[in-house]
């Protein structure tokens, strides 16, 4: 199938117009077009921006500078730059008079412009060669484009990795089939660093420099960088370039564990914010602004700020005015945008992380946009940026034999997301409205809504709902949530997100298709038509507050400590325990909070809690708790406790 690029000419001056739209149209015509270039004209700004929303083939605005509106003094520079808020990855260009009219579209829209023409001069092939020229670095995939040339060599490989290609897979009696299930350009594309031509992950100067920069332009960043061992280390990356052994940072509980690994590996002092939960459901959410604020405020020596948006249940902080006051404060943001990687092409879903101010967001390609499994990109937008120190922590962590499939992807789903990203993300956006239709329509699964997922007390907090993550409450079904996984998958071969205890999770992407969605429904009216009796769940406990920190996390997490029961021999709370300091990150999954933190002391409430989810939740899984025979908290001893310097710290 070939590419259409929608060129969209708007004047004022209809002869002009006219004859500017028919003389591109001959020369696209004419040229070698590998793009599909093909050209509109409008009149005014009102159409020019329906255009823009209307029209997912749409890659380039030109824009008469001589454009005339009633009421609008500089019409040519307010669409530019309303354009640019609408679909920033769309190219614009300004079709000017004289230089005086350049200096002033540069001072008024610089960020929003690519190029100028000269109106009078009306050399439509040249336009038409530059327009090209403007596609062809847009759809450039520099490192994915000399990953197929080096295939296309067949160099005989006497380097890393062992399976040479492919070679010692191919016609073995014991392995051949997978040389067939995985295919062998992926296999013959599975190099090592011994390939110069490919650069280097962790030193890059050639065509994976050039695919970042590529990325930090589609992204907003000033610097992007590629990871291809996920979101988890992307976060302990940044906390170890911005943190050092006792410095403070804020972070919400309901980060991703991975951050709370950051802390550790980081020896940071964390100070934990309470997320807010909705019981009904047990989802949590984000943190209130007021107890941000209020941390802010009690925490003048914080270096850091971390929060997650959105969260896995779609759940996006109102970020533009918490950046704003921990910048004022001297506090660095960090965000964890793994679940947002697609916000940025689409206004339903804006503005992204960067967009509020944050100085440092990390995101999982691969879980919406179309890159494989394990590659991410870290975003920089902070004005202090110490490249150096965080290009010495990303190559702490990065293998030196990274997986070149993964950055490929990278580079393809950024390609991707700039030339067709608004086009597919408005087909999941109205395909997850029908699904919220139909779903209802059932009678037995309801879909929730931001008035419903939102805890106690958020309301009001100008958090927003990203609607391609659909909550759906299955009470009514008269299935658990394990039961509706299973038979789902086991009758009707579909596979589900997650669940929670009473919900299950639908998460649409780019390659969610009217198909998929078809045998979706299908599968949940003919569930609803057995007319099952609805449940009563046992509600989630009430997470305990956070007690407090005995000593830095580091600490606690590396010395060898002693193992207690969480249950004494009565099957009871364990009182041993209270009081006690845990060297491990205790995390019921779902719904994936840790309610232990290493060097945090133990307390009363807190063991209960544990104890009546292992009672009361079948289906939790308990991340961090030592099985011995039975489930064991690994503690300090006190000689252990007593020996750490940073004890008097916390007290």
């Amino acid at each position: 199938m070939d590419p259409v690029s929608r060129v969209l000419v708007v004047s004022s001056d209809a002869p002009w117009l006219a004859e500017v739209v028919a003389g591109l149209q001959q020369a696209a015509a004419n040229l070698d077009n590998p793009f599909g270039l093909c050209v509109a004209g409008v009149a005014g700004s009102a159409e020019a921006a329906q255009r823009v929303l209307a029209d997912g083939e749409l890659q380039i605005v030109l824009i008469d500078k001589g454009l005339r509106e009633n009421g609008e003094s500089q019409p040519a520079v307010a669409l530019a730059n309303h354009i640019n808020q609408l679909r920033p990855e769309l190219s614009l260009y300004i079709l000017l008079q004289d230089d005086d009219e350049k200096l002033l579209m540069e001072e008024l829209a610089s960020h929003a412009i690519d190029g100028y023409f000269y109106r009078d001069e009306q050399d439509v092939s040249g336009w038409c060669r530059i327009l090209s020229a403007e596609m062809g670095e847009k759809a450039a995939t520099p490192f994915y484009d000399r990953l197929k040339q080096y295939v296309a060599m067949a160099k005989d490989s006497w380097h890393t990795p062992g399976h040479s290609g492919g070679d010692s897979l191919k016609g073995s009696p014991w392995v051949g089939d997978f040389y067939d299930f995985v295919g062998e350009q992926m296999l013959r594309a599975d190099l090592s660093v011994s390939v110069p031509m490919l650069d280097s992950l962790l030193h890059p100067t050639g065509v994976i420099a050039e695919a970042q920069r590529l990325a930090a332009k589609a992204f907003g960043a000033r610097n992007t960088y590629f990871a291809t061992n996920g979101t988890s280390t992307s976060n302990k990356v940044i906390f170890q370039t911005l943190l050092a052994p006792g410095d403070k940072l804020l972070l919400d509980r309901n980060c991703h564990k991975s951050v709370h690994h950051g802390v550790i590996l980081s020896g940071a002092r964390p100070v934990y914010l309470d997320s807010a939960l909705n019981r009904h459901y047990g989802i949590f959410g984000p943190v209130a602004k007021q107890v941000i604020y209020d941390a802010i405020a009690a925490n003048p020596d914080a270096r850091v700020l971390i929060l997650t948006s959105c969260t896995y249940d779609g759940l996006r902080y109102d970020l533009a005015p918490i950046v704003a006051a921990a910048h004022a404060a001297g506090i660095k943001v960090i965000v964890d945008e793994a679940w947002y990687a697609h916000a940025r092409f689409h206004p339903a879903f804006r503005p992204t992380a960067l967009e509020a101010g944050a100085d440092y967001v990390t995101q999982s390609t691969h879980k919406v946009l179309s890159a494989f499994s394990q590659a991410s990109m870290i975003h920089v937008n902070d004005p202090a940026f110490d490249e150096h120190l965080f290009r010495e922590n990303f190559n702490m962590h990065t293998s030196t034999s990274p997986q070149y499939n993964l950055i490929a992807s990278l580079d393809v789903a950024r390609k991707q997301a700039v030339t067709e990203g608004y086009r597919l993300l408005d087909r999941a956006l109205r395909l997850a409205q029908e699904l919220r239709g139909k779903i209802n329509s059932t009678g037995a699964f309801r879909v929730l809504e931001l008035e419903d997922l939102l805890p106690d007390g958020m309301r009001g907090e100008g958090v927003q709902l990203d609607p391609t993550k659909i909550t759906v409450d299955i009470a009514q079904s008269g299935y658990s949530s394990d039961e509706l996984r299973h038979v789902l998958f086991e009758r009707f071969n579909i596979q589900l997100e997650k669940s929670t205890f009473n919900t299950v999770t639908l998460l649409l992407t780019l390659g969610t298709t009217r198909s998929k969605v078809s045998r979706l429904f299908d599968a949940l009216l003919r569930l609803a038509k057995e007319q099952r009796p609805p449940r009563q769940y046992h509600r989630l406990p009430e997470l305990p507050a956070f007690s407090r920190l005995a000593c830095l996390p580091r600490d606690a997490f590396y010395e060898a400590g002693e193992r207690l029961p969480l249950l004494d021999d009565d099957g009871l709370p364990n009182a041993a325990l209270y009081g006690r300091v845990c060297c491990d990150q205790i995390v019921p999954y779902p719904p994936g909070i840790p309610v232990l933190v290493p060097g945090q002391v133990i307390a009363a409430p807190i063991v209960a809690y544990l104890a009546r989810l292992l009672k009361t939740q079948k289906s939790i899984e308990m991340h961090g708790l030592a099985e011995d025979g039975e489930y064991c908290v690994r503690v300090l001893r006190a000689e252990e406790l007593a020996g750490l310097p940073s004890a008097g710290w916390f007290n």
